[in-house]
């Protein structure tokens, strides 16, 4: 179907409730939630989670299904027994009342076991997001998760088998993290078919470890160009899966933008647009390559549906400042045609598709003699 990605879904709507550090037993290297979600209080009021989910409410779109209400910040199957009841009864009670479609929430691998399933059987929980964050045993050893990649084994054993919709989140750049090892998470955790992925460049956060170890030089961030191409690459290899990316970078709130919380790393407002745009830089460069002729070149004009002319021209228009100067492409254009879908980059005489692009091609195109 014209303008349809063939990896996109409905979009569910989230009523999102953070719970920071709450049921966690550990603290990551990496980790600050109060920072990431701007909330240093403990576990609000019932009243409070109320009020907030029905304002929520009030926005929820028509074109958003299913309506869920998520728990997000902490290990939600590591809170005591009894809060996770009081939430989840909280919860169901928009369900019941035909407001809200299931529960999801987020949780640490290792809190994932028989008797923590038993318990919330009886509520309408639909999806779970493991915070995975890698399959590399000496990673997870550094950033002090406190698991190794069996628990997440196990854990995707246990979910599966009850039926969850469940996901994975996964992060790029933690200590002893390098691009073969992301790599090889994704493909481990593809192996799986989950429902989704998320993927979260690494940030030193100010009161976390990572920025002692940021402040010895122990460890260095990737930078912000670094972090896109990494993340590029595990998109399109998950992708390439038929698995959906839901997010890429962490969403943007005031503490983030204000810098306030981010002491290194690459944070950018827009992290998954950049990505995008970067795929799409990819096929415009493969494109002019097969190109032939200085003349025609200049001549050039692109062709993308229309909700992908910024993705194509990049932020500020820097992929088009990039094809200018490889190619001399003072007269290049991008034309929207709605006939295309959303996968593809077309000329007068060349097409590609995201499909196209290996993920495992360590060429960056950008980078390498000009033509």
């Amino acid at each position: 179907m014209p303008g349809k990605e063939k990896d996109e879904t409905r979009k569910p709507f989230i009523v999102p409730v953070f719970i920071p550090h709450e049921g966690c037993p550990h603290r990551c290297v990496f980790c600050d939630q109060s920072a990431i979600t701007g909330q240093r209080d403990r576990m609000p009021s019932k009243e409070h989670l109320k009020a907030h989910i029905q304002t929520y409410l009030k926005h929820a779109s028509p074109h958003r299904h299913p309506v869920q209400i998520s728990f997000y910040g902490g290990t939600f199957l590591g809170l005591e027994n009894d809060v996770i009841c009081d939430l989840l009864s909280l919860a169901t009670d928009f369900v019941q009342g035909g407001q809200v479609h299931g529960i999801r929430f987020s949780t640490r691998p290792d809190s994932v076991t028989e008797e923590k399933l038993e318990l919330i059987r009886p509520f309408p929980v639909t999806t779970v997001e493991l915070g995975v964050q890698s399959m590399d045993r000496g990673v997870l050893t550094l950033s002090g998760r406190g698991h190794g990649p069996e628990h997440t084994e196990k854990a995707w054993a246990l979910l599966s088998a009850r039926g969850y919709e469940t996901g994975f989140q996964i992060m790029a750049g933690l200590p002893g993290d390098d691009m073969e090892k992301s790599l090889e998470t994704v493909k481990s955790l593809c192996r799986r078919k989950p429902s989704f992925m998320r993927i979260y460049p690494t940030l030193v956060l100010r009161g976390s470890a990572l920025e002692r170890l940021y402040e010895k030089k122990a460890y260095v961030p990737l930078s912000l160009d670094q972090a896109v191409t990494r993340v590029k690459r595990l998109y399109l290899y998950i992708r390439e899966q038929g698995i959906p990316v839901i997010r890429m970078g962490l969403q943007a709130s005031d503490e983030l933008d204000k810098g306030s919380v981010v002491a290194a790393g690459p944070y950018h407002p827009s992290f998954g647009h950049l990505v995008h745009s970067a795929v799409f830089l990819d096929m415009a460069i493969r494109i002019l390559r097969r190109e032939t002729g200085a003349g025609d070149r200049n001549k050039t004009v692109f062709y993308v549906h229309s909700r992908n002319i910024s993705k194509l021209r990049g932020l500020k228009n820097q992929n088009l400042d990039v094809l200018r100067a490889l190619f001399y492409q003072d007269g290049l254009r991008v034309v929207a045609d709605d006939r295309l879908d959303l996968e593809t980059v077309k000329t007068d005489r060349n097409t590609m598709t995201i499909s196209d692009l290996d993920p495992e091609d360590e060429e960056e195109p950008w980078t390498l003699s000009e033509p």
